[in-house]
Protein backbone atom coordinates (compact mmCIF):
# COMPACT_ATOMS: atom_id res chain seq x y z
CA UNK A 1 0.00 0.00 0.00
CA UNK A 2 0.92 3.65 -0.35
CA UNK A 3 2.46 4.73 2.94
CA UNK A 4 -0.04 6.84 4.91
CA UNK A 5 1.37 9.34 7.40
CA UNK A 6 0.00 9.45 10.93
CA UNK A 7 -1.91 12.70 11.38
CA UNK A 8 -3.14 12.64 14.97
CA UNK A 9 -3.23 10.85 18.30
CA UNK A 10 -6.64 9.75 19.59
CA UNK A 11 -8.18 8.91 22.94
CA UNK A 12 -11.39 6.95 22.40
CA UNK A 13 -14.21 6.98 24.95
CA UNK A 14 -17.51 5.20 24.42
CA UNK A 15 -20.28 3.20 26.07
CA UNK A 16 -18.98 -0.05 24.60
CA UNK A 17 -21.70 -2.16 26.24
CA UNK A 18 -24.41 -0.21 24.38
CA UNK A 19 -25.05 -0.07 20.64
CA UNK A 20 -22.33 -2.17 18.90
CA UNK A 21 -21.60 0.47 16.25
CA UNK A 22 -19.14 1.85 18.81
CA UNK A 23 -17.09 -1.34 18.62
CA UNK A 24 -17.05 -1.13 14.81
CA UNK A 25 -15.73 2.43 15.13
CA UNK A 26 -13.04 1.24 17.57
CA UNK A 27 -11.91 -1.42 15.10
CA UNK A 28 -11.89 1.16 12.29
CA UNK A 29 -9.73 3.57 14.31
CA UNK A 30 -7.38 0.74 15.21
CA UNK A 31 -7.00 -0.28 11.55
CA UNK A 32 -6.42 3.29 10.32
CA UNK A 33 -2.75 4.28 9.96
CA UNK A 34 -3.64 8.00 9.86
CA UNK A 35 -4.36 8.03 13.59
CA UNK A 36 -2.65 6.48 16.62
CA UNK A 37 -4.71 5.34 19.59
CA UNK A 38 -3.12 6.37 22.89
CA UNK A 39 -5.93 5.38 25.30
CA UNK A 40 -9.35 3.70 25.34
CA UNK A 41 -11.90 4.28 28.10
CA UNK A 42 -15.41 3.02 28.84
CA UNK A 43 -18.44 4.97 30.03
CA UNK A 44 -21.85 4.22 31.50
CA UNK A 45 -24.74 3.11 29.31
CA UNK A 46 -28.27 4.42 29.06
CA UNK A 47 -30.80 2.49 31.22
CA UNK A 48 -32.49 1.38 27.96
CA UNK A 49 -29.77 -1.29 27.82
CA UNK A 50 -30.74 -2.60 31.24
CA UNK A 51 -29.68 -1.79 34.81
CA UNK A 52 -26.53 0.35 34.52
CA UNK A 53 -24.64 -1.27 37.40
CA UNK A 54 -21.55 -2.99 36.02
CA UNK A 55 -22.12 -1.89 32.42
CA UNK A 56 -19.08 0.42 32.19
CA UNK A 57 -16.88 -2.48 33.30
CA UNK A 58 -18.68 -4.78 30.87
CA UNK A 59 -17.87 -2.26 28.14
CA UNK A 60 -14.20 -2.29 29.13
CA UNK A 61 -14.14 -6.06 28.80
CA UNK A 62 -15.78 -5.95 25.36
CA UNK A 63 -13.42 -3.28 24.04
CA UNK A 64 -10.41 -5.08 25.48
CA UNK A 65 -11.47 -8.37 23.91
CA UNK A 66 -11.83 -6.70 20.51
CA UNK A 67 -8.41 -5.03 20.78
CA UNK A 68 -6.80 -8.36 21.61
CA UNK A 69 -8.50 -9.87 18.55
CA UNK A 70 -6.87 -7.05 16.57
CA UNK A 71 -3.47 -7.97 18.09
CA UNK A 72 -3.36 -4.73 20.07
CA UNK A 73 -2.81 -6.22 23.49
CA UNK A 74 -0.94 -3.11 24.64
CA UNK A 75 -4.22 -1.15 24.41
CA UNK A 76 -6.46 -3.90 25.77
CA UNK A 77 -6.43 -2.65 29.38
CA UNK A 78 -9.45 -0.38 28.95
CA UNK A 79 -10.23 1.81 31.98
CA UNK A 80 -13.87 2.10 32.96
CA UNK A 81 -15.70 5.05 34.46
CA UNK A 82 -18.57 5.05 36.95
CA UNK A 83 -22.05 3.69 36.25
CA UNK A 84 -23.58 6.92 37.54
CA UNK A 85 -23.95 10.29 35.85
CA UNK A 86 -21.79 13.39 36.39
CA UNK A 87 -22.01 14.81 39.90
CA UNK A 88 -19.99 18.01 39.46
CA UNK A 89 -17.69 16.91 42.28
CA UNK A 90 -14.29 15.17 42.09
CA UNK A 91 -14.55 11.41 42.42
CA UNK A 92 -12.48 8.33 41.77
CA UNK A 93 -12.85 7.71 38.04
CA UNK A 94 -10.14 5.50 36.47
CA UNK A 95 -11.30 6.42 32.96
CA UNK A 96 -10.97 10.15 33.67
CA UNK A 97 -7.53 9.57 35.17
CA UNK A 98 -6.49 7.60 32.08
CA UNK A 99 -7.61 10.47 29.83
CA UNK A 100 -5.58 12.97 31.86
CA UNK A 101 -2.49 10.74 31.85
CA UNK A 102 -2.70 10.07 28.10
CA UNK A 103 -2.93 13.80 27.39
CA UNK A 104 0.04 14.49 29.69
CA UNK A 105 2.37 12.26 27.65
CA UNK A 106 2.46 14.95 24.97
CA UNK A 107 3.75 14.54 21.43
CA UNK A 108 4.15 16.39 18.17
CA UNK A 109 0.83 15.24 16.72
CA UNK A 110 -2.46 16.92 17.69
CA UNK A 111 -4.54 15.05 20.26
CA UNK A 112 -8.23 14.36 19.60
CA UNK A 113 -10.52 12.93 22.27
CA UNK A 114 -13.17 10.99 20.36
CA UNK A 115 -16.29 10.45 22.47
CA UNK A 116 -19.26 8.71 20.90
CA UNK A 117 -21.26 8.22 24.06
CA UNK A 118 -22.25 10.25 27.10
CA UNK A 119 -19.69 12.87 28.15
CA UNK A 120 -19.42 11.61 31.75
CA UNK A 121 -15.75 10.60 31.64
CA UNK A 122 -14.81 13.74 29.71
CA UNK A 123 -16.51 15.96 32.30
CA UNK A 124 -14.82 14.12 35.16
CA UNK A 125 -11.44 14.44 33.42
CA UNK A 126 -11.89 18.20 32.96
CA UNK A 127 -12.84 18.47 36.62
CA UNK A 128 -9.78 16.45 37.62
CA UNK A 129 -7.42 18.55 35.48
CA UNK A 130 -8.82 21.86 34.18
CA UNK A 131 -5.65 22.32 32.10
CA UNK A 132 -6.73 19.35 29.98
CA UNK A 133 -9.04 21.61 27.97
CA UNK A 134 -6.21 23.42 26.23
CA UNK A 135 -4.29 20.24 25.33
CA UNK A 136 -6.78 18.51 23.04
CA UNK A 137 -9.80 18.79 20.77
CA UNK A 138 -13.02 16.95 21.65
CA UNK A 139 -14.77 15.22 18.75
CA UNK A 140 -18.21 14.33 20.11
CA UNK A 141 -20.93 12.22 18.52
CA UNK A 142 -24.03 13.57 20.21
CA UNK A 143 -26.60 16.27 20.67
CA UNK A 144 -29.02 17.48 18.03
CA UNK A 145 -29.69 20.70 16.17
CA UNK A 146 -33.38 20.16 16.71
CA UNK A 147 -34.87 19.82 20.17
CA UNK A 148 -35.05 16.06 20.48
CA UNK A 149 -34.06 13.47 23.04
CA UNK A 150 -30.77 12.48 21.48
CA UNK A 151 -29.34 9.40 23.21
CA UNK A 152 -25.79 10.51 24.05
CA UNK A 153 -26.85 13.90 25.39
CA UNK A 154 -29.78 12.69 27.47
CA UNK A 155 -27.84 9.79 29.00
CA UNK A 156 -25.96 12.46 31.00
CA UNK A 157 -27.10 16.02 30.21
CA UNK A 158 -25.27 17.48 33.21
CA UNK A 159 -21.95 16.20 31.85
CA UNK A 160 -22.67 17.58 28.37
CA UNK A 161 -23.61 21.00 29.74
CA UNK A 162 -20.46 21.10 31.87
CA UNK A 163 -18.20 20.14 28.96
CA UNK A 164 -19.76 22.58 26.50
CA UNK A 165 -19.58 25.30 29.11
CA UNK A 166 -15.78 25.09 29.26
CA UNK A 167 -14.45 28.23 27.55
CA UNK A 168 -11.01 26.70 26.87
CA UNK A 169 -12.13 23.52 25.09
CA UNK A 170 -12.15 23.14 21.29
CA UNK A 171 -15.09 20.97 20.19
CA UNK A 172 -15.98 19.31 16.90
CA UNK A 173 -19.58 18.14 17.26
CA UNK A 174 -21.28 15.52 15.11
CA UNK A 175 -24.99 15.95 16.01
CA UNK A 176 -27.72 13.41 15.34
CA UNK A 177 -28.65 14.93 11.99
CA UNK A 178 -25.08 14.32 10.83
CA UNK A 179 -24.03 11.03 12.42
CA UNK A 180 -27.23 9.34 11.23
CA UNK A 181 -25.99 9.87 7.68
CA UNK A 182 -23.32 7.20 8.24
CA UNK A 183 -25.07 3.97 7.32
CA UNK A 184 -24.26 0.60 5.79
CA UNK A 185 -26.63 -2.00 4.49
CA UNK A 186 -27.08 -5.00 6.74
CA UNK A 187 -25.92 -7.25 3.90
CA UNK A 188 -22.76 -5.17 3.37
CA UNK A 189 -21.94 -5.17 7.06
CA UNK A 190 -22.69 -8.87 7.43
CA UNK A 191 -20.46 -9.80 4.50
CA UNK A 192 -17.62 -7.46 5.51
CA UNK A 193 -17.46 -8.72 9.09
CA UNK A 194 -17.71 -12.43 8.32
CA UNK A 195 -14.79 -12.19 5.90
CA UNK A 196 -12.45 -10.13 8.08
CA UNK A 197 -10.51 -12.71 10.06
CA UNK A 198 -10.83 -13.31 13.81
CA UNK A 199 -11.56 -9.67 14.69
CA UNK A 200 -14.25 -9.38 12.03
CA UNK A 201 -15.86 -12.61 13.17
CA UNK A 202 -15.69 -11.33 16.75
CA UNK A 203 -17.68 -8.25 15.68
CA UNK A 204 -20.08 -10.32 13.59
CA UNK A 205 -20.84 -12.66 16.48
CA UNK A 206 -21.37 -9.68 18.79
CA UNK A 207 -23.85 -8.10 16.38
CA UNK A 208 -25.71 -11.36 15.93
CA UNK A 209 -25.94 -12.09 19.65
CA UNK A 210 -27.63 -8.80 20.52
CA UNK A 211 -30.47 -9.30 22.98
CA UNK A 212 -33.36 -7.09 21.87
CA UNK A 213 -37.06 -7.07 22.79
CA UNK A 214 -39.36 -9.14 20.57
CA UNK A 215 -41.04 -6.01 19.22
CA UNK A 216 -37.77 -4.66 17.74
CA UNK A 217 -37.58 -5.21 13.99
CA UNK A 218 -34.42 -4.47 12.02
CA UNK A 219 -34.54 -2.73 8.67
CA UNK A 220 -32.12 -3.12 5.74
CA UNK A 221 -29.76 -0.38 7.00
CA UNK A 222 -27.55 -0.17 10.08
CA UNK A 223 -26.44 3.20 11.43
CA UNK A 224 -22.70 3.42 12.05
CA UNK A 225 -22.97 6.87 13.60
CA UNK A 226 -20.09 6.33 16.03
CA UNK A 227 -17.80 6.15 13.00
CA UNK A 228 -18.56 9.75 11.96
CA UNK A 229 -15.36 11.18 13.55
CA UNK A 230 -13.28 8.85 11.33
CA UNK A 231 -13.87 11.52 8.69
CA UNK A 232 -11.44 13.78 10.60
CA UNK A 233 -9.20 11.26 12.39
CA UNK A 234 -8.55 8.17 10.29
CA UNK A 235 -9.38 9.91 7.00
CA UNK A 236 -9.55 13.57 6.00
CA UNK A 237 -12.33 16.08 6.56
CA UNK A 238 -11.91 17.66 3.13
CA UNK A 239 -15.19 16.15 1.89
CA UNK A 240 -17.14 17.06 5.04
CA UNK A 241 -18.96 20.31 5.75
CA UNK A 242 -19.33 22.23 8.99
CA UNK A 243 -20.26 25.52 10.54
CA UNK A 244 -17.81 27.22 12.83
CA UNK A 245 -17.94 29.75 15.63
CA UNK A 246 -14.99 31.32 17.40
CA UNK A 247 -11.30 30.85 16.83
CA UNK A 248 -10.03 30.22 20.35
CA UNK A 249 -11.30 27.74 21.20
CA UNK A 250 -12.60 26.41 17.90
CA UNK A 251 -16.20 25.19 17.93
CA UNK A 252 -17.35 23.26 14.87
CA UNK A 253 -20.67 21.61 14.14
CA UNK A 254 -20.38 19.13 11.31
CA UNK A 255 -23.37 19.29 8.99
CA UNK A 256 -22.33 16.43 6.71
CA UNK A 257 -19.72 13.71 6.54
CA UNK A 258 -18.82 11.60 3.52
CA UNK A 259 -20.65 8.44 4.51
CA UNK A 260 -19.54 6.62 1.35
CA UNK A 261 -15.90 7.35 2.12
CA UNK A 262 -16.15 6.22 5.76
CA UNK A 263 -18.07 3.01 5.01
CA UNK A 264 -15.95 2.13 1.95
CA UNK A 265 -12.72 2.63 3.92
CA UNK A 266 -14.05 0.42 6.71
CA UNK A 267 -15.01 -2.31 4.24
CA UNK A 268 -11.60 -2.15 2.51
CA UNK A 269 -9.68 -2.36 5.77
CA UNK A 270 -11.79 -5.27 6.95
CA UNK A 271 -11.13 -7.09 3.66
CA UNK A 272 -7.39 -6.54 4.07
CA UNK A 273 -7.64 -7.78 7.64
CA UNK A 274 -9.38 -10.93 6.41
Amino acid sequence: MIRVATRCRVIIDNDWAGDPDGLVALAHHALSPANRIVAVTSSLTNPMFGPPAGMAQRGSELAGSLLRALNLADLAEVDSGPDTTFTGKPRGNPAAQAIVEAAATGGDLPLILVCAGPLTNVADALLLDPGLASSLTLAWVGGAARNEEEYNYFTDPAAADFVFGNPELAIWQFPAETYRQVVASVAELDHSLQNAGPAGRWLWEHFNSLEVPDFVQFGPLWCLGDSAPLAVTGLDGATSTFTETGTAPQRRTYTSVDSRLVVADLAARLRMLG
